[in-house]
Parts: structure tokens; C-alpha cells; sequence
């Protein structure tokens, strides 16, 4: 690899300067707690300690590996409330190359049309589109499915569909599906029958307080159910501080709730609600599961005043510490894969096990890293 890379892309890059989302939690924090020394945001792309930085991103905040194992898909988050947009792309591992596919103008043959969302999906969500959490997975009709959280004039979960157009991978919107009111949602996954998952974090109309309330350890969300034809419910035995990422069992009976605020990854029967064990992660971001059926999950290592520091971030690295660990899904017992503080990247929030390598993306910033695989972990 390159000594410091950017990936290619082109497209306007000028974002709002205010961060509206946090300015209320960012007064509360200094009122309690006065000033705050935060660590400078990490502007230099350079490598650093074998890890290789790749630039030139929007928040690359959730990542998925195709099915061709060449390419992943991007999740370029915007901001909360929709007054920052975003974009969904593809990184060719090979080439460093990337582009955006979502949103472009759409082919002749790759028309947009709400086949697989709700009938109320009013259609596709277009320039305003700001994707979060994401998952890759086959329908039960073969086809292979993105879902998308979108907070870009709608709160809702995307569809497309991922196929190939002159060998390259494409995206066409399929539909959307639209969450209970004042729904915040944050992560996503697939059930077996063709119905999702999706985390919802605190009120859609209040994020400032909830965040806090949650920062004081009270429940603020839940885990919500969607199904074709069927109204939306919430699990039992999801209700959590900030819940955030997800994952799933194979058979779609157990969830992996990262409970962000509570600093636990929590096992769960989605059937019945009851808990079936506990991890203690460190404010647990997204999971992805490795190639030796570990559940890998990014956690960070700063505080609330760390995050206020990198919200809205453009340009640099935020410089919050963080780690990627390891979960058995049996025992629940934790090892670390890795950790990092300082150059070239902080603030992981996914991480893809590539065999050779891994592969970590952050919510805040303009790049992503590419960290070689430590012998003896996670066998």
C-alpha cells in the first residue's frame, strides 16, 4: 500500500459550520463540569505504526463487505438532523478507488421504484439522503439487499438493491420503510424472513436531553420489529441507554445489543425478551462478525466532551481513543483485537475483518484505516 492515500472521489465537500444537534448538550456538559481539554484534531494522513490512513471521506461511519470480497460499501454519515448531507459509496480495496453511487442519477435499466418498502414510503429520499447504520444481506428471493438508516429529510430505513452494471457494483432504491414517530434510529439488521431490526436511540424531537439522560444511565430506547404488511413493534427486553449497533444470530433468535450508554454489549432472545448474558464494552458502537464467528465491536474510550469535540468534523481525524474487541457469542467473553490512540485516525465505530487486515471506519472525519491483522487474535 501507498505510504498515505486519498481516496478518489469528487464532490462538493463544503459543510455547515454549526453543529445544531449538540450545541444544547455541549452548554450542559461546560455548566456542570467547566472547560474541558480535548486533544487537537489529527490533520496530518500520514501512516502511522503500520496502520495506513486513507483520506478524503465524509465520516465513513458503517461499512459492508460485497459478497465479491473486492469492494465495500461506505456509509458517508451526515448529520442527525438532516441539515448535513450524506452518501453511500464504493471502496475498491484493491485500487483505493471510490465513488459514490448513492445518490447519482439513476440508468435507464435501474429505475427507481418502491417495490420492497411500505406503501406510505413517499419515495426516494434523493439529495437530502444522510445514511448511519447499515446492513448487507440476501433476501429470501436471492436478490441482495442494503438497508440504510436515513435521517436526510425523512427518519426511515432505505432499500436497494446491490447488483453490477459493466462489472462494477451498483445500488437501486427499492423503497423505505418509516419508523413510529419521534423514532431517532442509529443501526440496522436483517432478519431471515425478510424484516429488519433497527436501533432507536432516544426521542427524535429532544436528542439533547436524551443523550444526557442516557449519559445518567435511563433507558431512553428500544429495539422496533419491521415486517412486510405488518406494523412496526417494539422487542421486549431491548429498552436500553442509547442502544445502538445490532447484530444478529443466524437463525434471527438472538440479538447483540450494544447498549452504548450502559457500556454493554447485551444478549438477548428477540422471541421472549430475556436476557441471555452481558458483555462489559466500553460506550459500544457497531458490530460486524469476524470470519471466526466472533462479534467484533468498536468501543470508544472517551467521554461525551471527546464526541462535542468531533461532531460535525470536515476536515482531520477525531483523536478519541478506541479500541476494537472481541465477543464469543456463547460465553460472551471479551478480548481486544486492537487499540489505538493518536495518529492517523480515532473514534472507530466499525471495523471488517478482511483476513489479512482490518478495516475500520469513524463516525467523525474524512478518512478511514487499514490495520494489519495481529497474529494469534481472535483464531
Amino acid at each position: 500500500m501507498p505510504p498515505c492515500s486519498h481516496a478518489r472521489q469528487h464532490e462538493d465537500r463544503t459543510r455547515p459550520k454549526t453543529r445544531p444537534l449538540i450545541i444544547p448538550l455541549i452548554g450542559l456538559l461546560f455548566f456542570l463540569h467547566g472547560c474541558f481539554e480535548t486533544p487537537p484534531i489529527l490533520m496530518s494522513c500520514e501512516d502511522s505504526m503500520g496502520i495506513h490512513a486513507v483520506c478524503g471521506l465524509q465520516n465513513p461511519e458503517d461499512l459492508a463487505l460485497l459478497p465479491d470480497g473486492e469492494h465495500v460499501i461506505v456509509s458517508q454519515f451526515g448529520l442527525m438532523d438532516g441539515s448535513q448531507s450524506g452518501s453511500l459509496g464504493i471502496f475498491d480495496l484493491a485500487s483505493e478507488d471510490f465513488r459514490v453511487v448513492y445518490p447519482v442519477a439513476q440508468s435507464g435499466d435501474r429505475v427507481a421504484t418502491n417495490s420492497w418498502g411500505e406503501p406510505r414510503c413517499p419515495g426516494p429520499p434523493g439529495e437530502a439522503f444522510s445514511p448511519h447504520g447499515l446492513d448487507l444481506a440476501p433476501r429470501p428471493d436471492g436478490a441482495l439487499r442494503l438497508l440504510v438508516v436515513n435521517h436526510g429529510g425523512r427518519e426511515s430505513v432505505e432499500f436497494f438493491e446491490v447488483g453490477t452494471e459493466l462489472g462494477e457494483p451498483t445500488l437501486t432504491w427499492k423503497g423505505c420503510a418509516l419508523p413510529p414517530e419521534n423514532s431517532a434510529l442509529n443501526d440496522v439488521v436483517s432478519l431471515p424472513d425478510g424484516g429488519f431490526l433497527t436501533t432507536h436511540m432516544f426521542p427524535l424531537d429532544n436528542q439533547g436531553l436524551g443523550t444526557f439522560e442516557a449519559a445518567l444511565g435511563l433507558d431512553t430506547g428500544v429495539v422496533l420489529e419491521w415486517h412486510p404488511g405488518q406494523e412496526w413493534r417494539e422487542v421486549p427486553g431491548t429498552r436500553a441507554p442509547f442502544p445502538n449497533g445490532i447484530e444478529l444470530s443466524d437463525d434471527g433468535r438472538t440479538i447483540f445489543l450494544n447498549a452504548y450508554m450502559a457500556g454493554e454489549v447485551r444478549k438477548i432472545d428477540r422471541i421472549t425478551g430475556e436476557g441471555l448474558g452481558t458483555a462489559d464494552v466500553d460506550s459500544p458502537d457497531n458490530s460486524s462478525w469476524s470470519r471466526a464467528g466472533s462479534l467484533w465491536v468498536a468501543s470508544h474510550e472517551g467521554g461525551l466532551t471527546d464526541h462535542a469535540n468531533c461532531y460535525g468534523l470536515t476536515e482531520g481525524a477525531c483523536p478519541m481513543a478506541f479500541k476494537i474487541v472481541a465477543i464469543d457469542p456463547d460465553s460472551m467473553q471479551v478480548e481486544t483485537v486492537f487499540w489505538n490512540e493518536g495518529p492517523p485516525m480515532g473514534a472507530g465505530t466499525i471495523a471488517l475483518d478482511l483476513e489479512s487486515e482490518i478495516l475500520i471506519g469513524s463516525f467523525a472525519g474524512d478518512r478511514m484505516i487499514r490495520v494489519p491483522r495481529a497474529s494469534g487474535v481472535d483464531r
